[in-house]
């Protein structure tokens, strides 16, 4: 009975089972790209076969960590160690891919046996050194992607490196990319002398306490800790983790009130049905069996179909997520999560229609004749027939309208984010008329330009003034640290508004933001400990951004000591003589540095590619969300169709034309849309505003609500009114006068 209730009301079915499936596809997608990219971080730094590892625990990354590769004779040297083996780990772009992993061990490293070499000679070996080119190992995985083999070569940055073998590992994550030297990796992601990571080899665990205690005394700065607890506390599989708990939850919200709406229509529909059933014996408790036994099936259907739908995404941008260790494999965890929200769904989208099913009484049930199932069914004073058909059917608009108020608040923030992110980062570029960024750079924070390309860009005609800037991320015990360097006395410094003390003059000296500044209780004249150099505070500042204002702007050496990247810098900020030549300028930049690429001040942050990114993985999460949204207006706009079927015929038979008809639905759905808009954007700021007192990401995601988001979210708006209206409408229009007025 629990099944032919379903394929009854089919249309309504699928389309509930289609809103269900987009979630759960959603979340199983995400998840197993964040799980090859979390298996894929554990394999570098957890399958090293070491038992201790020295990095930076400042570090936002690991690939942002820098540690002097002289370190690595001084802990050879210690009693209790055996080996010791350093990694370099970095992001590039190749014409061929614009996310290129890069890994690099020195030649002794013990590491280096983790990669089989399924064709080519090592890395290191007479082999490779008679080879024209950089010699590199290329993994199996980038091997096919890119269509390479032992012999070809592939450019990253300046450098043209050959490839002499091809490699397997077992992990995805590092089958990805390629192995380097370490001094050839240094010299490609400009970080001679540094690396990211030492990994140790004990004489025996149980010197493992002795040496840490050594290396506490010595290196203060540094973690010491198991390879294990590294890879946990990388950021990078902590945020993404974050996101895909984001997209789980937001799946659940739209899924469950959708769910819950076709779930009572469905009651609705049925009242005299089910008051039948309670007269000839049935319980209350037997009336809400069947309905939860309906909604949990009706949820099993919908993510039995998400797995499909995605088995075909992974299927068909397996190549283009092969980066992140993506596989096609799903992992049992995540079938057990999709399983958990399909259950939790079920439940949260039954238990109230069930409820509200057992609670028919068998006399008021068989009288029932269509409509709104007691409701009150009084008249607004305002409004035309589409209004008042919205408000005669309270409980079902209600739903819809949450379904709504959820999709575009959340549409909302995420654009919020991206936009608040883009003005951070437009903002850099101050009164400059043009600014320059590297060309390979896979990331803004893991950019190294040399400065003297900088020199050769100042003395171009029409360029009056060329600012380098260096700019990195820390972590702390209070949050997200932005470290900004830039030359004393430059342009490009006189964009902060410093509200008290002075602007920076010398080497160690800093200004912090007025948000730092509160935090920390700080004032003129104290210090403040970054990494293993002390700043003396000089000025404090205001810049309108949350962002800037939880770090502090210190000289450009000191930035570039602190970071480990001597005579390197993050981009350029090009002044020009005349405004009207700054599009020249550009055009000349380019022209005569491949290495960089330079771009109008406006156009600076939309060109970025991290911006890029976190874009595109922002209008993902809003396509799901119009999916999803768009289903459930979908379903509550045909089951009004439905319930109206009569009414609809007297309007036909009183000369009311097709087009009237399909005219008044669609205003019904758009109406929807656009009162769920006007609930979503106090949402949306009021997600933000929660975002902002998160204590170790608020500051570090800005927001910014300007009229793009605005016009964006009304236009997503429409779009699940008209997505959600155009079906039932058409519907509406095909039902004949006579066999409408017919219909019970």
């Amino acid at each position: 009975m629990i099944l032919k209730n379903l394929l009854r009301r089919s249309g309504r079915t699928i389309l509930t089972a289609l809103g269900i499936s987009i979630g759960v596809a959603a979340i199983i997608a995400l998840g197993t790209l964040v799980t090859g990219l979390e298996e894929g971080y554990g394999a570098v730094l957890g399958g090293s076969g070491a038992d201790l590892a020295l990095s930076d625990p400042e570090a936002a990354d690991v690939i942002l960590s820098a540690l002097d590769e002289d370190i690595a004779a001084q802990l050879a040297a210690m009693p209790e160690v055996a080996d010791v083996s350093s990694l370099l780990q970095g992001l590039a772009s190749t014409p061929e891919n614009p996310i290129f992993l890069i890994f690099s061990y020195p030649e002794d490293s013990f590491i280096l046996g983790r990669y089989q070499l399924t064709e080519g000679v090592p890395l290191y070996s007479r082999e490779a050194d008679a080879q024209r080119g950089n010699p590199m190992l290329l993994g199996s995985s980038a091997a096919e992607t890119m269509n390479k083999q032992v012999g070809d070569t592939i450019r990253i940055n300046e450098s043209v490196f050959r490839i002499v073998g091809i490699y397997e590992t077992g992990d995805a994550f590092e089958e990805a990319g390629g192995v380097m030297r370490l001094e050839d990796a240094q010299q490609a992601l400009g970080m001679q002398r540094q690396v990211n990571i030492f990994y140790i080899q004990l004489k025996s665990p149980d010197q493992a306490d002795r040496l840490r205690e050594r290396v506490e005394r010595l290196y203060p700065d540094l973690s010491l800790t198991t390879t294990d607890n590294l890879a946990e506390a990388t950021t990078t599989i902590q945020n993404s983790r974050a996101m895909v708990w984001g997209i789980t939850a937001l799946a659940i919200l739209v899924g469950g009130v959708g769910m819950m709406n076709a779930n009572l229509m469905a009651v609705m529909e049925r009242t005299r049905e089910i008051g039948t059933l309670r007269a000839v014996g049935w319980s209350r408790f037997r009336v809400m069996r069947m309905i939860l036994a309906e909604s949990l099936l009706l949820g099993l259907v919908g993510g039995v179909v998400g797995v499909g739908l995605s088995l075909l995404f992974l299927f068909a941008f397996v190549d283009s997520l092969s980066v992140f260790g993506t596989t096609t494999s799903i992992r049992p965890g995540l079938l057990i999560q999709a399983g958990s929200v399909v259950l939790i769904l079920g439940l949260v989208g039954g238990l109230l229609p069930a409820w509200r099913a057992a609670q028919l009484e068998p006399v008021e049930a068989l009288r029932y004749e269509g409509g709104t199932l007691g409701e009150d069914q009084s008249r607004l004073p305002i409004g035309g027939m589409a209004i008042q058909n919205l408000w005669r059917r309270k409980v079902r608009t209600i739903l819809t309208l949450v379904v709504i108020t959820l999709t575009i608040g959340g549409v909302m923030t995420i654009d919020a984010i991206v936009a608040g992110f883009g003005d951070v980062i437009g903002g850099f570029s101050g009164d400059a008329e043009v600014m320059v960024r590297q060309a390979d750079a896979a990331a803004t924070l893991l950019a190294n330009i040399d400065e003297r390309i900088g020199d050769r860009i100042a003395v171009m005609p029409g360029v009056a003034d060329v600012t380098g800037i260096h700019m990195s991320v820390i972590l702390e015990e209070t949050g997200v640290f932005m470290i900004m360097g830039y030359p004393p006395r430059s342009q490009g410094i006189s964009r902060f508004n410093v509200v008290e003390g002075e602007v920076i003059s010398t080497n160690r000296q800093i200004m912090i933001g007025r948000a730092t500044a509160t935090a920390r209780n700080l004032g003129i004249g104290d210090s403040l400990q970054l990494g293993e150099i002390r700043f003396q505070i000089v000025g404090i500042y205001e810049s309108g951004s949350a962002m800037e204002e939880i770090g502090g702007v210190i000289t450009l050496r000191d930035a570039q000591t602190f970071a480990g990247r001597q005579r390197k810098v993050t981009f350029f900020m090009v002044d020009v003589s005349n405004r009207n030549e700054a599009r020249m300028i550009v055009e000349q930049i380019n022209a005569n540095h491949p290495e960089v690429v330079a771009s109008l001040a406006g156009e600076f942050a939309e060109d970025l590619p991290d911006l890029q990114s976190t874009d595109a993985l922002a209008n993902a999460i809003v396509v799901m969300a119009v999916l999803v949204g768009g289903v459930g207006i979908m379903n509550t706009m045909l089951m009004g169709v439905l319930e109206r079927t009569r009414e609809i015929g007297v309007l036909r038979a009183l000369g009311w034309r097709r087009r009237a008809v399909l005219g008044l639905v669609m205003q019904e759905s758009i109406i929807l849309g656009l009162i769920g808009a006007m609930a979503g954007i106090p949402m949306a700021f009021g997600l933000a505003a929660y975002i902002q007192t998160l204590p170790s990401v608020g500051a570090a995601l800005p927001t910014s609500f300007s009229a793009v988001v605005f016009l964006r979210s009304i236009s997503v708006a429409l779009g699940l009114g008209i997505l959600g209206g155009l079906y039932p409408a058409f519907r509406a229009t095909q039902l004949q006068p006579i066999e409408a007025l017919r219909y019970e």
